[in-house]
């Protein structure tokens, strides 16, 4: 997730600076931020919304568990556990309006840039009927030449090749880079044209799609936090030996805090099976809603069952009135937890109904924990995040920051059964505004291969204590104060 381009520029600050010349940034930057910021403000269902559907959810998730248990035989059996959290989530997963649950996947997890590459680029040179791709960002570096290479090699086999990338995602990636692909007979489209002349009915500035999909023959798809860019060449942990995040780095890795030099962690999945077609039709509905042309290859033909895990796919639709999909599943699943909410998060900038729901949590026992970025490309975000600390700890949430990589992974594990990876941060602007895709994957296997990870994640990251965050200074919280101030619009 980036903010609109002219914040960016007035507000962003990679890595750490002083507090002083923070406040005369900010200080000349208000007016300018004020001007573009009015017209990105974004909103989540209001308190009674949410409440009617929660009650409605409840309700379907309380019939639904009671079904589910009888249809296992398992009511009245002494050797089923009290707090059955697979069933409880199953339910709730049911409940929550949107895709179905889709049973018979095998999930893959991807915990770095390099290691996502190698199995996007494989799929690729595997294609025989078509590759359809989306992503926020394709940059013109080392990595976009990779995937332009991959993307024009499949289309002279013969696969039908198409490619939607976001106008502010590629704002500086030159038009020579898609002209190459578009004369090598690729499909390409552009999601939501800066200049409104060229854009469809409904143009909005502030409707990004943050979206990175990846579907090959029908057969294996890919989905995440991971954008195309030379910025994942290197994952935190090289040289370190084995496991997600290592060997794939430099082994002279830059110091940490530097927003521009930082090796990034980021999480992306690999599907196989059924929910293949979810993503399908996602990258489907998505391109009809923008593209000119139909697009090439492709069928409505779902993938064969390969493993034994219930995938859901969620994808956020900001133009329609029920959009918030990513949103209240979030909410739901959250609110049903009864032993652990864990969660990696690249730009945290919650609404307060969010809060209350990880602050209940707490204070009712449950184990909520966060790992949080400890520096970022955007110091806007970083500091509105921080802004809610206080509250957080305050209930028993604890708190992490990775201070020696980039942050930019999008996922959470909750009652070491339901789990979630992809594009949406836990922001207004991914809530709200952005066109955005997770996938919920249900079972105790998946899931303890994501609590694996973020125990890592916990491991290379710094505490902050209810102490500690007392004692921090002013120039902290003076740009805290400033940023909360924004944070509807990030």
């Amino acid at each position: 997730m980036r903010p609109p381009p002219a914040v960016r520029r007035a507000l962003s600050r990679p890595g750490a600076f002083s507090w002083l010349s923070g406040i005369r940034r900010w200080t000349r930057a208000l007016p300018l931020a004020c001007a573009v910021l009015l017209a990105a403000c974004a909103s989540v269902p209001d308190a009674q919304e949410r409440q009617a559907r929660q009650a409605q959810a409840s309700l379907s998730a309380d019939a639904a568990l009671d079904s589910y248990r009888r249809g296992q035989g398992i009511v009245s059996d002494p050797r089923t556990p009290k707090d059955d959290f697979l069933a409880r989530h199953l339910a709730v997963e049911q409940a929550v309006s949107g895709a179905p649950l889709v049973a018979g996947n095998r999930v893959g997890l991807l915990a770095d840039g390099p290691t996502t590459y190698r199995a996007m680029l494989r799929s690729i040179g595997q294609a025989r009927r078509y590759v359809h791709m989306e992503t926020y960002i394709f940059d013109d570096d080392a990595e976009g030449s990779r995937f332009a290479e991959a993307l024009i090699s499949a289309r002279n086999r013969g696969a039908e090749v198409s490619l939607m990338v976001d106008a502010v995602g590629t704002i500086k990636t030159p038009d020579a880079l898609f002209a190459r692909l578009r004369d090598a007979g690729v499909q390409v489209a552009i999601f939501n044209p800066v200049n409104p002349v060229r854009a469809r009915a409904g143009w909005s500035p502030n409707q990004r799609n943050h979206r990175k999909v990846l579907v090959v023959d029908g057969k294996v798809g890919y989905l995440g936090g991971i954008n195309v860019s030379s910025v994942y060449e290197s994952s935190p942990g090289a040289g370190s030996g084995s496991g997600p995040g290592s060997g794939a780095g430099k082994a002279d890795a830059p110091a940490a805090g530097d927003a521009q030099a930082a090796p990034w962690r980021d999480t992306h999945l690999r599907i196989e099976g059924p929910a293949v077609a979810q993503l399908e039709a996602v990258i489907r509905a998505g391109w009809e809603s923008q593209a000119k042309e139909p697009i090439k290859g492709g069928d409505s033909h779902v993938a064969p069952p390969l493993g034994s895990t219930s995938v859901r796919i969620l994808a956020n639709q900001p133009d329609r009135s029920d959009g918030y999909t990513v949103y209240l599943t979030l909410m739901s699943a959250f609110e049903s937890a009864q032993r652990s909410i864990h969660i990696t998060m690249a730009y945290f900038v919650p609404d307060p109904a969010f809060i209350e729901v990880l602050t209940a949590a707490a204070r009712r026992g449950v184990d909520v924990v966060l790992v949080l970025p400890g520096f970022s490309d955007s110091s806007l975000v970083f500091h509105a995040g921080r802004s809610h600390y206080a509250d957080l700890l305050e209930a028993g949430v604890k708190l992490y920051e990775r201070r020696d990589a980039l942050l930019h992974a999008k996922t959470a594990v909750v009652d070491g059964v339901w789990s979630t990876v992809g594009s949406s941060n836990m922001d207004w602007r991914s809530f709200a505004l952005n066109y955005e895709i997770n996938a919920v994957v249900l079972g105790p296997e998946f899931a303890g291969e994501m609590e694996a990870l973020f125990q890592r994640d916990v491991a290379d990251s710094v505490r902050i204590t209810p102490e500690a965050w007392k004692d921090r200074g002013v120039g902290d919280r003076y740009m805290e104060f400033l940023s909360r101030m924004f944070e509807r619009w990030l």
